[in-house]
């Protein structure tokens, strides 16, 4: 193989690599909800990748001004926020759906910067995609409040994805790390409040860690890796698998078998990101770590 074709092939393959530790993570984090909620887990899971990314990257070795700091505990309010709601949204609905509804935030974004006539067309099929979903009574309804879980998780995203914009010029490892404590700042609290003591059951403590590692340290680091090395719409592409890959391993390591119509707004929901990222007028900043 040759020198360019290795330096490509490397790079798309821990974007992949990301979307499945995510997805893994994400899967087993569930197992914790009938022990610490929907709430705990949120918390394990955001304050431990906190600490892990802050021993990583060390972003005391930087200077922040005021107005980045200011820009920065925004981006991880959001972030903390967006994880929390999309927590809440795994209890009641399938994973891949809630991950689909959820990258309607991102593209939302990306169809906005743009706003060409063929931008209508990934438009209408994120819309094709999000109606086959909500609970308006055409095959199996799903849960109303999940669904709204998971449009707040959406708006959320796309909200991350322009603080993330205005921290652009920072370092990556800077950013993602400090906003991650901001984040833990804002979920840590409301798991303690739900779960209490539960929280430092020694089992629950080890889980909870392995969580953080392989849904938010590890696809983080893939993902900063991938895009010095990627152009970003190759990245864009290949990080649009998200809801599919996410919707087939729940249906291996959860059991959630999602019907036809369901598989098919999944389907809507990536053809959408794919076009969207094809078609960009210019490249949306893709943040790493953003969801699930």
């Amino acid at each position: 193989m040759s020198t360019s074709r290795l330096s490509t092939f490397f790079p798309a393959l821990a974007v992949l690599g990301s979307v499945t530790s995510l997805a893994v993570g994400t899967s087993y984090a569930k197992q914790l909800f009938p022990l610490i909620g929907a709430q705990g887990t949120s918390a394990l899971r955001v304050g431990f990748s906190a600490l892990v990314l802050l021993m990583v990257f060390r972003p005391w070795r930087w200077t922040t001004s005021r107005a980045d700091a200011g820009t920065i505990i925004r981006y991880g309010i959001t972030l903390g926020v967006m994880n929390l709601l999309f927590y809440m949204a795994l209890r009641t609905i399938p994973f891949g759906i809630a991950v689909a509804i959820e990258f309607c935030g991102p593209l939302a974004v990306a169809m906005w910067s743009s706003r060409r006539p063929v931008d209508f067309v990934w438009v209408g099929c994120a819309l094709v995609g999000l109606l086959l979903l909500l609970p308006l009574g055409h095959g199996e309804p799903l849960d109303p409040a999940g669904v709204m879980f998971a449009l707040g998780a959406a708006v959320c995203w796309a909200m991350y994805i322009i603080f993330g914009k205005r921290a652009g010029h920072l370092p990556a490892g800077h950013t993602v790390s400090l906003g991650l404590c901001a984040a833990a700042l804002v979920v840590v609290p409301v798991g303690v409040a739900h779960a209490g003591m539960a929280l430092l059951d020694p089992k629950i403590l080890l889980f909870g860690l392995g969580v953080a590692i392989v849904s938010s340290a590890i696809p983080m680091s893939l993902e900063m890796m991938a895009l010095k090395r990627l152009p970003k719409e190759t990245f864009g592409i290949l990080i649009s698998m998200e809801p599919a890959v996410a919707a087939l391993l729940a249906m291996g390591l959860l059991a959630e078998h999602l019907t036809p119509l369901q598989w098919a707004a999944i389907g809507c929901t990536v053809v959408a990101s794919v076009g969207s990222t094809l078609t960009a007028k210019r490249a949306v900043p893709l943040v790493p770590g953003a969801p699930a």
